[in-house]
């Protein structure tokens, strides 16, 4: 996805749920931050969204503008409507978020995780494809292992699960 295909899908989400502020949480949040980020971390074509307005927000956009619809169908690229319990974040996350808004977002603002937000929320989901995507912002040094490790610290999780993301971070920053 590229930061027009997001400001697109920012808007058709404010047009579907009336929310002004949509959170941009997954991998396509990086475009907030960057607008134009290397090739490697804008492979997917799905944007996790969520609003603080209502939880039922993300049945709207699943169903209007989520995978399969016309939207998708249409456009080759869609929202995935998400909670705000989705991503495990480290505390004062929501202070970091990077807005996007311009006459290609409408009357919508996507708030994106900060880049080392995100980059938490990838090492805590672990899945093959997170790790990819962490390593290609270390190689580019768009995040930095030393704040990464930071907002680790701020994280609720047990000291296991914690250890286990030092260790994956640690890992990916060696290459």
């Amino acid at each position: 996805m590229r930061r027009v295909q997001l400001e697109h899908v920012i808007r058709a989400a404010s047009g579907i749920t009336g929310a002004r502020e949509l959170v941009i949480i997954g991998s396509q949040a990086i475009l907030g931050h960057f607008p134009n980020p290397p090739a490697s971390l804008c492979v997917s074509m799905e944007a996790d969204v969520f609003t603080f307005r209502d939880q039922a927000d993300a049945d709207l956009i699943d169903g209007c503008i989520g995978e399969g619809s016309p939207f998708h169908q249409t456009f080759g690229y869609y929202a995935h409507g998400v909670s705000e319990d989705t991503a495990i974040l480290p505390e004062g996350w929501k202070q970091r978020l990077v807005p996007l808004q311009n006459e290609n977002t409408g009357t919508g603002i996507g708030l994106c995780l900060e880049v080392h937000d995100l980059t938490v929320a990838k090492l805590m989901a672990g899945r093959e494809k997170d790790f990819d995507f962490i390593a290609e912002l270390l190689r580019h040094h768009l995040a930095k292992p030393e704040i990464i490790q930071q907002r680790l610290e701020l994280t609720s999780v047990d000291e296991a699960r914690r250890t286990l993301c030092r260790e994956r971070l640690k890992r990916l920053s060696a290459f």
